[in-house]
């Protein structure tokens, strides 16, 4: 019985040798196939000592861990450039020519120049290093060699206190000149000039001269650099509040549409404003607002 089972379970159809068949003819040339091809391959000979050179600077690439940064790939590019010939110098003086031999680069010369055509100076040898264009390493190479004369820089600043004294007897009232007029202030060019006088115009004339700050584009260091040639006259066109009505109202630059608004019902409710605590009853109008535009209103 045991042998009949063993039998049976070795028994096969014949659809079921046929695949066994193609099976072991499969593997087989599996097996002859590599004897087969190997002529038709050719294998390229390792060279040893190729593979080291490829392995030393494959591994010399893994020891630099730390990011390039920008005055690192400033140095490396001096260091292609022409070796260094080093000579006292002044650098506020020093043509194109001479920072090349001293061993900077073309970039770096570039903004140098640039910085002095913008009216940069170097005042001192330790302004050299704030170059951002000039390392560390770069510049302790010149430090020795930069002398500058600080006699230059006493005459100029006694030549533009000289100068600053002339101009400042040239005073202008900002609340009449003309454009030209304030052309004639220093660092007030025609885009300033017409800027200011279009906000004159809106406000009905200035009665502080702070309020030149209010000009778009005018910062603090502008309005010091002109402060010393203005005047000032109180010459202001008056808003007759009681009367103006929205298009007048619109157009001065203290005053918003929910405003002016706001200010004509309230108006058109109460009566007249008799003063400017009256008309601080309009609730959308600030203290800020009513303690700017004051100078500006006329309650009869």
């Amino acid at each position: 019985m045991f042998r009949r089972s063993i039998q049976e379970y070795f028994k096969f159809s014949k659809k079921e040798l046929n695949g066994i068949l193609v099976l072991c003819l499969l593997f087989l040339l599996l097996l002859i196939s590599p004897f087969l091809y190997e002529p038709h391959f050719f294998t390229k000979p390792i060279n040893i000592d190729e593979f080291k050179e490829e392995a030393a600077a494959f591994e010399a690439s893994l020891k630099r861990t730390k990011p390039y940064s920008y005055r690192e790939i400033s140095t490396a590019s001096e260091l292609t450039e022409q070796k260094a010939v080093y000579f006292d110098f002044d650098p506020n003086l020093l043509p194109e020519s001479d920072w090349r031999k001293l061993g900077l680069s073309e970039k770096q010369i570039r903004v140098i120049k640039n910085y002095e055509a913008k009216g940069g100076r170097f005042y001192r040898k330790e302004d050299v290093q704030k170059m951002y264009v000039i390392s560390k390493e770069k510049y302790r190479e010149l430090e020795a060699y930069i002398h500058i004369d600080p006699s230059r820089f006493e005459n100029r600043k006694e030549k533009s206190g000289a100068q600053f004294a002339v101009t400042k007897l040239m005073q202008i009232d900002l609340n009449t000149a003309d454009s030209l007029s304030l052309q004639q202030i220093k660092g007030i060019g025609p885009a300033f000039a017409s800027r200011i006088i279009r906000y004159r115009d809106r406000l009905g004339g200035f009665y502080a001269i702070t309020q030149l700050k209010e000009v778009f584009g005018v910062d603090s260091l502008k309005y010091a650099q002109w402060l010393p040639q203005l005047t000032l006259s109180k010459n202001l066109k008056l808003i007759s509040i009681n009367s103006a009505d929205f298009e007048s109202l619109k157009k001065h630059p203290y005053l918003n549409y929910k405003q002016i608004n706001a200010l004509i019902q309230y108006r058109m409710q109460h009566g007249p404003f008799n003063n400017l605590q009256s008309l601080g009853k309009v609730g959308i109008i600030s203290e800020e607002n009513l303690r700017k535009i004051a100078p500006y209103l006329n309650f009869e």
